[in-house]
């Protein structure tokens, strides 16, 4: 019975995404979109949006530290921090999707130090510098995504740290180290997840890089759900300001 509901929960979702996402003003094509998937949206996302319990697990925080998500949804994210931790860092969670923010006020109802917030990952800023900024599969749905990484760089105190998780789309020629993806392949996932308002491209990985010269970067690919033998491209990156400079 249970992996019936399963199936039939998946199948909404898939339903969803092959209608893709609606025109019109980004919020209200959000809470669109995701409303009607949002009581399942983890349970199927959790096997396609790979990599954010390593990027979380990578992170080094001081004791008290404040960290800032941007894009955050259902606040799952959080939920990768060990239990320990909780209690001790302070939380912001900013998204403009309605429907998804109302799953993370349930989701941290009783945690302490979680705001959330339904705000403009381009605009919205804290009352003062934070140690970190998270986005985790959310540049992609950005339109304005060079302002997102450029408010998140603005809102960090000297040393804090901006750690992104996304899907990829390699450059033409990539440097020397770096994950290469053939033309059929990049035109192949750029039009996969544009039906369904995600934009690949490998200019938000170049900016990421060139406001953070100071990083750690990992490429990979993984599958998805139900095809598991196609495996798409993402990235880790988790770039640092200087201890004592402005940006």
């Amino acid at each position: 019975m249970r992996r019936l509901e399963s199936l039939r929960a998946d199948a909404g979702v898939l339903a969803r995404l092959l209608r893709g996402m609606p025109d019109g003003d980004l919020g209200a094509r959000l809470a669109t979109f995701y409303g009607p998937q949002a009581e399942h949206y983890d349970r199927f996302r959790d096997r396609l949006l790979h990599g954010r319990a390593e990027l979380i697990g990578a992170l080094d925080l001081p004791r008290g530290a404040r960290v800032v998500e941007l894009g955050g949804g259902t606040g799952r994210n959080l939920e990768f921090f060990p239990r320990e931790r909780r209690e001790d860092l302070r939380f912001e969670l900013v998204d403009l999707c309605a429907p998804l923010l109302e799953i993370a006020r349930r989701r941290t109802r009783g945690w302490p130090h979680v705001r959330i917030i339904e705000g403009d990952a381009t605009r919205w800023r804290p009352d003062a510098p934070v140690d970190c900024v998270l986005l985790s599969y959310a540049l992609t749905m950005i339109p304005d995504w060079r302002a997102a990484i450029d408010n998140a760089v603005a809102m960090l105190a000297p040393g804090g740290v901006l750690a992104a998780v996304d899907f990829h789309a390699g450059a033409m020629r990539p440097a020397p180290g770096r994950l290469h993806q053939g033309h059929v392949s990049r035109a192949f996932w750029r039009r996969w997840f544009a039906h369904d308002g995600v934009h690949l491209d490998a200019a938000h990985l170049d900016h990421l890089i060139a406001r953070l010269p100071r990083h750690a970067l990992v490429e990979a690919r993984a599958p998805l759900p139900y095809v598991p033998w196609l495996r798409v491209p993402y990235y880790r990156f988790v770039g640092r300001l200087p201890a004592r400079a402005a940006v």
